[in-house]
């Protein structure tokens, strides 16, 4: 039985301008293939001629309101293997049971009360039965259009609408996500009412089915039934198989996809002399605000050795940055997908671009922290230079001088701290300066405030607390040890030989690990967390 699917939003009516629809794609090597058409057509032979032929008539829309709604609407499918496409050729070339049209058409009398309709599942009908986006009734917004031609293809490829319950199952058909309607990082799912907020993914949520019926967005679209599923992975995961970023001159460029929650974009770089750089990852958007983003992104900058140095995410923003002063030498920046208040991290994936220039004079500069240790207690002072407003200040710790946690966050005016650790006297400091423009980082010079009375001297040493894809462990005599998760389960079990030890743990989940070391008289645990 086929499904009518509509969209119940009444909008006033706004004229626009006919003009030559440009003729755009996607992802063309892709057979599935999803038409935007714009210029109007006859529907006739199917199951929405109950009173005769059909004539759309043109959108309306001018060539740059049209590449503004393929834009988005292209982002909202770029993990899939489908090209998006303005082009009627493209979607007649396709196969008659991987092709869909959305005719986006001001000709909607014949079907009152509505912004959009779609038959579920039609996509693979094979007749070539269309779906529609009226315009007129979406106030010929090209916000609100875009969405509905997203929320409308969904249908066709076999997804109802994303509802929420009360705790007594009552239901609103139309999930309106959540967050400020002008925040960057607002949201809504796409098979929601997704018209007033800034971000619209995919969504695993409850359905209009049942209070207890859960969709999965994307593994419908990309499931068996409609036979395209996700491109293939673009950028490695791993940094020793990074890829380059292009430098031209001073500039570096690159660009990916994250095309799932897991996906991680490793790039490289390499600086002859030691100099200040600047990078901003930024996900596909089509004006300001980063509107029509499907992507928030985490950046993290790695050393050769493929150490986190820093993370970068701001709260507010859907794009990172970061500005530093580095060292010579080869460094790593990771892109991937992250969550926010509003966003949940399976659900942000898309397209990105960095850009970044070396050489650049930072707005912070001539940062310098310093520090000393009376009576157990650690008093940091710092200074700085700012030709852009600061926000706040945040002191950083560290057990090794490479992976660093936050102490505090001070107001820019401050210019000391001082505190009493509370498990060792032997730490690395350094401050972070954030900016208010962009949240920008800034970092000081690392120091270390070392209590030489104290006997810090361990038997079984774990170099870092925060591990990746193994353990570095020095031992003093041949131990056996035990890898355990969070609740106690035994991950695995091996010996240790005296001296350095490399225990794998690429397998292992991510959070918090215990290991165990033991020989038959001592017993030694520590804490690990597993990025």
């Amino acid at each position: 039985m086929k499904t009518i699917i509509n969209v119940l939003f009444l909008f006033s009516i706004v004229n626009a301008a006919t003009a030559q629809v440009p003729l755009l794609n996607s992802y063309p090597s892709a057979k599935a293939t999803l038409f935007l058409d714009f210029d109007g057509h006859t529907v006739a032979g199917t199951s929405w001629n109950w009173a005769g032929p059909i004539e759309a008539k043109p959108s309306g829309f001018n060539a740059s309101q049209i590449k503004e709604m393929f834009e988005r609407v292209a982002e909202d499918y770029r993990i899939f293997n489908i090209n998006v496409t303005t082009d009627s050729t493209m979607y007649w070339a396709a196969p008659v049971f991987q092709r869909q049209r959305v005719i986006v058409t001001p000709t909607c009398e014949w079907y009152t009360g509505v912004g959009g309709i779609s038959f579920v599942g039609s996509f693979r009908f094979g007749d070539d039965t269309p779906c529609f986006v009226f315009p007129p009734r979406l106030s010929n917004n090209t916000k609100y259009v875009a969405e509905a031609i997203s929320h409308e293809a969904g249908h066709t490829l076999g997804l109802q609408h994303q509802s929420v319950y009360t705790e007594d199952c009552h239901k609103t058909e139309y999930n309106p996500g959540t967050g400020d309607d002008h925040s960057q990082i607002s949201w809504a799912p796409i098979m929601g009412l997704g018209y007033y907020k800034n971000t619209t993914t995919w969504y695993y949520g409850t359905s209009k089915v049942g209070c207890n019926r859960y969709q999965d967005d994307i593994a419908v679209i990309a499931g068996a039934a409609n036979n395209f599923g996700l491109r293939d992975d673009d950028i490695s995961d791993y940094y020793v198989e990074a890829a380059p970023l292009t430098l031209t001159g001073t500039d570096f460029s690159g660009s990916g996809l994250i095309n799932n929650a897991d996906d991680k974009d490793v790039f490289k770089f390499t600086l002859g002399t030691s100099t200040n750089v600047r990078l901003n990852a930024v996900p596909q958007h089509v004006g300001a605000n980063n509107s029509g983003a499907n992507l928030d992104i985490s950046l993290s900058l790695l050393n050769h050795q493929g150490d986190t140095l820093g993370k970068y995410n701001p709260a507010e923003l859907l794009n990172a940055s970061l500005d530093s002063n580095l060292n010579s030498g080869t460094y790593y920046i990771v892109i991937e997908g992250t969550g926010n208040d509003y966003l949940q991290k399976e659900h942000s994936v898309g397209y990105y671009s960095i850009s970044g220039s070396i050489g650049v004079i930072l707005p912070v500069h001539r940062i310098t922290l310093s520090g000393a240790i009376n009576s157990d207690m650690h008093t940091l002072n710092w200074t700085y230079e700012a030709d852009e407003a600061v926000k706040a200040i945040e002191l950083q710790q560290s057990k090794d001088g490479i992976h660093f946690e936050a102490v505090t966050r001070v107001h820019a005016g401050e210019r000391s701290f001082a505190w009493k650790p509370f498990n060792s006297s032997d730490l690395f400091y350094r401050i972070r300066v954030i900016t208010v423009a962009d949240e920008r980082s800034y970092y000081s010079n690392i120091i270390r405030l070392r209590d030489n009375g104290r006997d810090n001297y361990s038997p079984v040493k774990v170099m870092h607390n925060v591990v990746n894809n193994y353990i570095a462990v020095n031992t003093n005599q041949d131990y056996v040890y035990q890898l355990l998760d969070a609740t106690g389960r035994m991950l695995q079990q091996g010996k240790l030989v005296t001296g350095a030890n490399r225990i794998d743990v690429y397998s292992a989940p991510k959070g918090l690990l215990i290991l165990r070391v033991q020989d038959g008289s001592a017993s030694y645990t520590m804490k690990l967390m597993k990025q």
